[in-house]
């Protein structure tokens, strides 16, 4: 007896441009996720909202911002290990606050969001500069929000870089 494939919820869906694991490779979805707004300046909420204790201490600034992709910078100096290189939890921070800010944009403001899994592969190390992290959808549901993310910054003719995923619930 073959067996029925299962059928992703309603509210579930992934986002334009997302990151689709299956065949792991970008694709673009031309249908609008259930907070696509473009009249709308998520970058002046966010600032009249303010930024996070700790997003200040680690002097995070975000750029850009929508439900689909955040971009945020973050100093070097600062948020170093002992051993000179950027600490590999500065980045986990980064990522962590691109995905909740994105996830609260998503949701809405009467909404509470919460962190609930995140992983990062630190691939090459920073010692200086600013890093540029880039949280991308890849699926944002009624419960649940998972982004791609990409840090990095370059050095001469090398990039030094981090990825991972981070998912939030919605409860």
């Amino acid at each position: 007896m073959q067996r029925k494939r299962d059928k992703p919820s309603s509210g579930h869906q992934l986002a334009k441009g997302a990151l689709s694991c299956a065949p792991l490779r970008l694709i673009a979805l031309d249908s609008p996720t259930m907070t696509q707004n473009d009249s709308f300046d998520y970058l002046a909420a966010i600032r009249a909202r303010g930024t996070g204790e700790l997003d200040s201490k680690m002097g995070i600034e975000i750029i850009e911002a929508s439900p689909q992709r955040l971009v945020g910078t973050m100093p070097v100096v600062g948020n170093r290990q002992p051993m000179g290189l950027l600490h590999g939890g500065a980045n986990v921070v980064l990522a962590e606050s691109l995905g909740s800010v994105g996830t609260q944009l998503h949701a809405g403001a009467d909404r509470r969001i919460v962190g609930v899994d995140i992983n990062a592969t630190h691939h090459k190390s920073a010692t200086e500069g600013i890093v540029t992290g880039v949280a991308t959808a890849v699926s944002l549901g009624k419960t649940m929000c998972c982004y791609f993310f990409f840090s990095s910054r370059r050095r001469h003719t090398r990039y030094e870089f981090v990825t991972g995923v981070q998912t939030c619930a919605l409860p």
